[in-house]
């Protein structure tokens, strides 16, 4: 049963109106009524932190309770703790100060340290550690110094006399996130992974600190905000309506081949249901007007805002939420608990934890759940900005701004509650006091039941690098009878570059197949050297029953000298080419290696069972369409050459034409940015053979292999009639600032190549709209579009609506004439007065104004 969690005779009254609002909300009712019907003039009063206590609905036996609230804290958006159980809040006071954001770049965001001197669970005091950020979002507390993201900086600060202020603030990168990009979407995270790596959101590159020195590795960027690890070191993402995906291994390794066409084990999907159900109406969210994004009795129907997903790792909650997976969902005001557990095939799946209903649901409409923390006194905290605005004013829809004038939203701001999940079991964990620990005393903690501890104690003795505790460390290693506990054991002395081919060798016959993937990880450093006896023991992995190992492998066996990773890689995918996980691993090991491995697949004659093995139909496509990728002329003459051939089987012909579409012509969306287009594919020679092929083949491969053909170029190939009028120098500078405009505003969903993400928005490259009438393309940006994706409208001036189309439509080899502020201003003009997005069967009958788009004209030519 879900019960509201307050005191005294007043929660008794309230659990009883609630119980009959939700069988109310959950019986069947009319869809054709307005969503704004009942919406009272004010719906959202101010509730003190007591009074906002009795509006929350959690199952049977847990409550809140009061961390921290305003004035302590005001705007709070990230916590974290440092190694002796402070409680250090990120407040960004700039975030929509009204809804024009008036003075948003105003250098006001904190980050302040509260403490609780009493140990009764309730801070008592604040300082304020570093004050004159703009916009800050995320702090990791180090023993080197404090991390503060606050984009572009990420700035390191140090407290010099140990009074809790910062004395020093020195640029770690000046490159992290854009100063000018949205606050919705930028560069934060600061996540010190398990393999000692700092990871990053939004943000395209990784940290560690290595021997005192920090080391930067370029990475893909993906999710949105926030990033949380499991107890085997895999890290937990989303994006406002997916709420939970994975990167089952660091991301970095798909930087090491830049043709890969896919990138399966990464941004993995953990759970398929983004259905919510908060125990309020929901009508102030930005598509609240869209079928389908509202139940019936106006609640939100589906995701709009996921953030923060977070491992609950601790111990002092109820032994079944451990491992759960929760995820913030301001917009609803509620928090999601997944039930994450893994599947056969060694992926991580997730499904809500209750039948219709959430963890946390608030009817309060102020209640802004924007980050999560499974913290060291083994309970889960809830960071609540308590805030009536949270959509920021460039992505607000006419509907939702209409939304919070009526119900006065954008008043009051600088408020904020810190909560604590506790159950009526739970006895709170003590204060941590572990940097005065010695790095000896630290091991011990790596067998800690609370995650928190285990990761502080790692981070603590690596930060030192002192050896002295590397003895315990081997024995942990080998002895400990906790597989988590021989995991931090391994990665703690890899961080201190304590690790030996012995302790590896022995991990790699671990009964964990997480231990036993981590050994194939740290035996990297040993097994480029030649004959190398780790080398072999890492070969024989290759019969490894887990998938988990196997696709670890796939991935390690790419730092392997070329001839032997060309063998070891081509027998692999022979026996394993079914796994997608484990190909695109040993693609992205395999640059310039491909056709060598491609070769071995691919039979040299038909045969009646050879090319019809599934096993090998996927690598043979991936592997193609990475060799079209890198553009090697005379590899892509030889793949060419090979679909022409009838005497090979059609299941292989086609699977190497599907390889050329994935590179060509079809793109899938997903997290790696596209390094080569089609234009940039040019032949050695024309593919005689393959242009027969494509006009006397049977069965489907010879329209597919035309389609091929026209997308690619070699020398003589006649070129498509008509001619692109270069840019004038108004118009030059005009694309060069719609770039910066597009990479802070429109990258976040559109990606910095333009192909979109799966699900949130559509890829631009070749688009009809983008190419088409810029007037129509124009309406778009300033009004919105919602089709089976929706588009906010885009709140810029005409003279950056006008820089940013005139970049898209010569962007990605795009040659559609440029944009000016002129035509933009006559859009405008004509669009007042519309409040809803435009649909793409309303722009189809739209009537462009007379005389535009205008002729070209001299800055045109």
């Amino acid at each position: 049963m879900f019960l509201p969690r307050g005191r005294g005779p007043a929660a008794l009254v309230l659990a009883g109106i609630v119980l009959l609002l939700l069988a109310a909300c959950r019986g069947a009712q009319d869809r054709s009524r307005s969503p704004d019907a009942g919406d009272g003039a004010e719906t959202a009063p101010v509730l003190s932190p007591e009074a906002a206590l009795e509006t929350f609905v959690l199952p049977q036996g847990y409550r809140l309770e009061i961390v921290a609230s305003e004035p302590q804290v005001a705007d709070p958006v990230w916590i974290d703790f440092d190694a002796d159980g402070r409680l250090w809040v990120v407040e960004m006071l700039g975030f929509m100060p009204d809804q024009e954001a008036a003075g948003e770049r105003a250098p006001v965001g904190q980050v302040v340290v509260l403490e609780d001197d009493d140990d009764d669970g309730r801070m008592d005091r604040r300082t304020v550690f570093l004050d004159g950020l703009v916009l800050p979002r995320s702090v990791k507390v180090l023993e080197h110094g404090v991390l503060v993201a606050a984009p572009p900086h990420l700035w390191l600060a140090r407290d010099r006399d140990g009074d809790l202020r910062a004395d020093t603030k020195e640029p770690l990168r000046d490159d992290f996130g854009r100063a000018d990009g949205n606050p919705e979407h930028n560069a934060n995270g600061l996540l010190w992974g398990m393999d000692n790596w700092i990871y990053t959101s939004e943000h395209d590159g990784h940290l560690r600190l290595r021997s005192g020195r920090w080391e930067h590795q370029q990475t893909v960027a993906v999710g949105q905000w926030g990033l949380s690890m499991d107890d085997v070191g895999r890290v937990y993402r989303n994006w406002n309506d997916d709420p939970l995906r994975v990167d089952l291994f660091p991301p970095r390794y798909f930087m090491r081949n830049p043709a890969v066409v896919r990138a399966r084990g990464i941004y993995e999907r953990v759970s398929e249901d983004a259905t919510v159900w908060p125990v309020r109406p929901n009508r102030g969210v930005n598509r609240g007007y869209r079928d389908g994004v509202l139940h019936p009795d106006g609640s939100l129907a589906v995701f709009a805002a996921a953030g923060t997903p977070t491992v609950y790792r601790g111990d002092r909650l109820p032994s079944e939420l451990r491992g759960n997976v929760f995820v913030t969902e301001p917009a609803g005001n509620l928090v999601r608990r997944f039930v994450v557990r893994e599947d056969e095939h060694g992926l991580p799946r997730g499904r809500n934890a209750y039948e219709r209903a959430e963890f946390i649901a608030s009817t309060d409409e102020r209640f802004r759940p924007v980050n999560l923390l499974s913290a060291p006194d083994g309970t889960l905290y809830i960071v609540d900005m308590y805030r009536g605005v949270i959509q920021h004013r460039d992505y607000q829809s006419e509907y939702l701004k209409d939304h919070i004038h009526r119900h006065g939203l954008d008043r009051p701001i600088a408020r904020g509650r810190i909560y604590r999940v506790v159950h009526e079991s739970t006895k709170r964990d003590r204060q941590p006091r572990l940097s005065g620990r010695s790095s000896v005393e630290l091991a011990e903690f790596l067998g800690h039941p609370n995650g928190w501890w285990r990761d502080t104690a790692q981070r603590l003795i690596v930060e030192r690098g002192d050896r002295a505790a590397a003895v315990k460390l081997r024995e942990l290693a080998a002895g400990a009878g906790d597989p988590r506990t021989r995991l931090h054991a391994l990665w703690t002395l890899d961080g201190l570059d304590a690790i030996d081919p012995a302790v590896v060798e022995r991990a790699l016959d671990d009964p964990s197949p997480h231990v036993r993937a981590a050994a194939v990880r740290l035996a990297e450093r040993w097994i480029a050297g030649p004959d190398h006896p780790l080398r072999g023991a890492l070969l024989d992995r290759m019969r490894d029953p887990s998938p988990t190992v196997r696709r670890q492998l796939a991935f390690s066996l790419g730092e392997l000298p070329p001839d032997a990773r060309v063998e070891a890689l081509g027998a692999l995918l022979e026996q394993f080419g079914g796994d997608p996980i484990l190909v695109d691993a040993a693609i992205s090991g395999l640059r310039g290696l491909e056709l060598a491995v491609l070769e071995r697949l691919l039979p040299q004659r038909r045969a009646k069972d050879g090319m019809e093995v599934p096993k090998r139909i996927d690598p043979l496509a991936r592997l193609a369409g990475a060799i079209v990728r890198s553009g090697d002329a005379a590899a892509i003459d030889r793949l060419l050459l090979w679909t022409s051939r009838r005497d090979r089987s059609d299941a292989g012909r086609r699977a190497l034409i599907e390889g050329f579409e994935a590179a060509l012509l079809n793109p899938r969306p997903g997290p790696l940015p596209l390094r080569e287009q089609a234009s940039d594919v040019v032949l050695s020679r024309r593919p005689d053979a393959a242009i027969a092929a494509a006009a006397n083949g049977g069965s489907d491969i010879g329209a597919r292999l035309a389609r091929v053909l026209r997308a690619l170029d070699w020398p003589g190939k006649p070129k498509a009639p008509g001619e692109v009028l270069p840019l004038g120098a108004e118009d030059q500078r005009r694309a060069a600032a719609g770039e910066d405009v597009y990479r802070a505003t429109c990258s976040p969903c559109h990606q910095d190549d333009g192909r979109g993400r799966e699900g949130v928005a559509p890829g631009l490259v070749g688009s009809k709209w983008v190419l088409g009438s810029p007037g129509l393309l124009a309406r778009i940006v300033l009004n919105g579009k919602e089709d089976a994706m929706m588009m906010p409208p885009v709140q810029l001036s005409d003279e950056r609506v006008a820089a940013v189309l005139t970049y898209v439509r010569r962007a990605w080899g795009h040659t559609a004439s440029p944009v000016d502020a002129a035509l933009v201003r006559e859009v405008r003009g004509a669009s007042t007065g519309r409040r809803r997005p435009w649909t793409g069967a309303e722009l189809e009958t739209v009537t462009q104004p007379d005389g535009w788009p205008p002729p070209a004209s001299a800055s045109h030519q």
